[in-house]
């Protein structure tokens, strides 16, 4: 019997021996198993989220003083001037709503559509000018010529002054009467009144003043000729190309991105156009509205008349108007604006 329970004992431990696990060496570098190997994934899982948590939670950090300043510089206002343009506001005493009154005057008001037509006329004229006289000036600064950085930095200088104030009351000494371009003018016995003071001039003096700060357009066409790759100008050339060949199928293809760019850029700006035709209009859009500017009429309403929530109408309509052309820009794109990968 003692033999039997000798040999049941031996045979238990044999057992035990053969189901139980074996362990790992120290250093070993097979992958752990069972409870143990889930649970440092988790904690491996959970530390790297962790991580990534942090890093979010900083970004944000950063990223908060300029998303108070886009809540509370640009969205809350807009949605403020949005409810304002549905209201009688006079700045003096609580807004008071009057639905889409605002709207519905404004089409039977004469001064705001004259204001849309020399607005319209101003950026039909001035837009495609300055565009033109900056791409002109590009390829010619393109070509090679010595102190190149000298007239590109001479051409540049007028985008710094802008059209300020005091090239708006500059302009009224150039086109005056008198004015240096009329004393000009003498001299070869040609006479001339006011230029500003000629409703059919008018509008064009401020053409004029907006083509003087074309430099910032120049600069971008010129750095994006640079980038046109020269050998498409050689093989167009072995191939017989003209000059004009060479434009049409090589250079505006190559740069319209950027023809896109300006013309979105400065299309918006051409509307916004408020210093110059202020300044040069008297404040009032003289002579005889032909500088009732937009954006002059919009301050008028706003600040002289205090009617806000007029002006605010006006505004939402030029904001839609921005949205709807630039909307129009880019769906277009697509059928005229050719990036790298599609040459």
């Amino acid at each position: 019997m003692s033999t039997v329970r000798q040999a049941n004992r031996a045979a238990s431990i044999v057992t035990r021996a053969v189901k139980a696990p074996r362990s790992t060496p120290v250093g070993d570098s097979q992958p752990q198993t069972g409870t143990r190997a889930r649970r440092t994934v988790r904690i491996r899982r959970g530390s790297g989220g962790n991580r990534t948590g942090r890093r979010q939670n900083i970004a944000y950090l950063f990223l908060a003083p300029w998303l108070l300043g886009l809540l509370g510089v640009m969205i809350g206002p807009m949605l403020y001037s949005l409810y304002l343009s549905f209201t009688d506001y006079d700045l003096l005493s609580s807004p008071h709503w009057i639905g889409l009154q605002n709207f519905t005057n404004l089409i039977h008001d004469p001064q705001y559509i004259q204001s849309v037509k020399v607005t319209s006329l101003f950026v039909v004229v001035s837009v495609p000018l300055v565009l033109v006289v900056s791409l002109a000036l590009a390829l010619f600064l393109n070509r090679g010529l010595r102190l190149l950085r000298v007239y590109r930095t001479l051409f540049y200088l007028p985008s710094l002054l802008g059209t300020s104030v005091a090239i708006a009351v500059l302009w009224l000494k150039v086109f005056g009467q008198p004015g240096l371009l009329n004393d000009t003018l003498a001299l070869f016995g040609i006479s001339h009144g006011s230029w500003i003071g000629n409703p059919a001039t008018a509008l064009y003096t401020v053409v004029v003043l907006n083509l003087w700060a074309f430099g910032a357009t120049m600069i971008i066409f010129l750095a994006g000729l640079r980038q046109v790759p020269r050998e498409y100008y050689e093989a167009a050339q072995i191939d017989g190309a003209g000059w004009w060949n060479r434009l049409w199928h090589i250079t505006l293809p190559g740069i319209s991105p950027l023809i896109f760019f300006n013309l979105l850029l400065d299309t918006v700006a051409a509307f916004q156009t408020f210093t110059s035709a202020y300044v040069i209009g008297g404040g009032n859009g003289q002579p005889a509205g032909s500088l009732l500017f937009y954006s002059v009429y919009l301050y008028i309403q706003g600040f002289t008349n205090l009617k806000m929530g007029y002006a605010s109408a006006m505004a939402w309509i030029m904001f839609l108007a921005l949205a709807a052309f630039a909307a129009l820009c880019f769906l277009s794109a697509r059928f005229w604006v050719h990036y790298g990968s599609e040459r």
